[in-house]
């Protein structure tokens, strides 16, 4: 864990990377994060991940984050693109990111190893002017 943390600092302070704890209400401590990174250096293009401990599964906690990272992503960072991926039987994480908008673009095959087997990753994206058009058009300038 250390060492993930260190790495998401040096990645941030580059400029390629954020990295942010999901606490709720309450707490003192992450029970999950979500993070994006640069494809293209200017974040016009970026990926984004998450992973949200299952205790937490359903309360809705992680659709607010998911919208702040969002909203923040697409208004501050000036991201164009947004994209994710989900492993194909990951059906919680390919379902929340159709609720968020995201589209499902295709499958990259083989990606993702898990253990032993290879199996395959779905791609998602959401676009800024889409994103604007889900949230009534709200979307901070950058």
């Amino acid at each position: 864990m250390q060492h993930f943390i260190r790495w998401t600092h040096a990645e941030r302070r580059r400029g390629l990377h954020l990295c942010h704890g999901i606490v709720p209400a309450g707490n003192v401590r992450p029970v999950g994060i979500v993070q994006i990174w640069a494809i293209e250096r200017d974040f016009s293009t970026a990926e984004w991940g998450f992973v949200l401990s299952d205790e937490y599964w359903g309360t809705g906690l992680f659709i607010s984050g998911a919208r702040l990272l969002l909203d923040f992503a697409f208004g501050t960072l000036g991201v164009r693109r947004l994209e994710a991926r989900a492993v194909d039987v990951d059906a919680r994480g390919n379902a929340v990111l159709r609720k968020l908008g995201a589209t499902r673009e295709g499958v990259l095959r083989g990606d993702f190893r898990d253990g032993d087997v290879m199996r395959d990753h779905i791609m998602w994206s959401i676009l800024a002017d889409e994103w604007c058009a889900l949230r009534g058009g709200r979307q901070q300038p950058h």
